[in-house]
């Protein structure tokens, strides 16, 4: 059983060779540990410390972001190096790599898909006041879009089994934290968390460099998340709404044309309510044409499972290896 710990990085020269020595050399049930790190265009020497330490590096040109940086990595770390597990942590020394095996016990058990280290099952020590309200607040959002309940969807301290992470695609532009978890519970993938240790960072992340700006980018990725995964259900949801509101009013227009036998006092509100209702009814039409996308990229996804498939399969041939 092979374990990857990759490790998502820009301008982490001060920490990263600490990460790596922290990452446990041995582990039960694991057989071989490798440790890869994803150089998001760093302008430092974090690429040249990780591979001083023994990481493959695989390095951006530019700095692409993380939720690519954690999609490329997921890639390498299972086709090119052939993980059986992969965890992913940060760079910035604040998760503990000591909790690792604790991280994978789930998989090794074959209890999980996915392992989450939960940060507020477990100790932080410090975590500023906005950014605990608001991990608190995104990951009760992530919770009510997937229907899966967690203590925290914003952990990047996490493990996957093989067919986990080649089921995982990130498209969001920004970070994977959200979407990997709804991604996840689409495709039925068991979800476990464990208390983790999370440590006071030494100065700002670089990743993340504003929690409102984070906030309101994990904010849209979950309204498309949602869009993308249950569009029936929230167009119907939208455009029902919008109905019912020219309904009430279309009543009110009625009502008052049975007592009276007039319209005219209330021309705008009978314009309004046919507007509110033909309004609605074209975004629950939206709903059945957003249905009918998402099931052909249901397709798609299922496609590119199998050429991920396909190309491990070729890849391990390629080595002379077995899977």
């Amino acid at each position: 059983m092979k374990l990857v710990v990759m490790i998502p990085a820009f301008n982490e020269e001060s920490t990263i060779a600490k990460v790596i020595d922290e990452i446990p050399k041995k582990i039960k049930g694991i057989s071989e540990i490798q440790v890869l790190v994803i150089n998001d265009g760093s302008r430092d020497n974090t690429a040249k410390k990780a591979r001083e330490k023994g990481a493959e590096v695989i390095t951006h040109t530019t700095n692409c972001g993380l939720a690519k940086t954690f999609q490329d990595g997921l890639n390498y770390a299972v086709l090119e190096m052939h993980a059986d597990i992969v965890v992913n942590t940060d760079a910035d020394l604040q998760y503990n790599q000591q909790q690792i095996p604790e991280l994978v016990q789930p998989i090794l058990e074959k209890r999980a898909d996915i392992v989450l280290g939960s940060r507020f099952a477990g100790w932080i020590e410090e975590m500023p006041l906005q950014k605990k309200w608001g991990n608190r607040l995104a990951t009760w959002a992530v919770s009510m879009v997937s229907g899966v309940k967690i203590s925290d969807g914003q952990t990047g301290f996490r493990s996957f089994t093989r067919e986990a992470a080649l089921r995982l695609n990130v498209l969001s532009t920004y970070t994977y934290t959200q979407e990997t978890i709804l991604q996840a519970a689409r495709h039925k993938l068991k979800m476990v968390e464990i208390p983790i240790d999370f440590r006071k960072r030494a100065d700002h992340s670089r990743l993340i460099s504003s929690v409102w700006g984070y906030a309101r980018r994990s904010i849209l990725t979950l309204l498309m998340g949602y869009l993308s995964y249950k569009p029936l259900k929230a167009f119907l949801a939208m455009g029902g709404i919008i109905s019912l509101l020219g309904v009430g009013t279309g009543m009110f227009v009625l009502h008052h044309f049975w007592l009276t036998g007039m319209v005219t006092p209330h021309v705008p509100a009978a314009i309004l309510a046919s507007v509110l209702i033909l309004f609605g009814a074209q975004i629950m039409f939206l709903g059945l044409i957003a249905e009918t996308i998402k099931q052909s990229r249901s397709i798609q996804e299922e496609v590119l499972y199998h050429e991920k498939k396909a190309m491990l399969a070729l890849s391990t041939k390629k080595k002379g290896g077995t899977e």
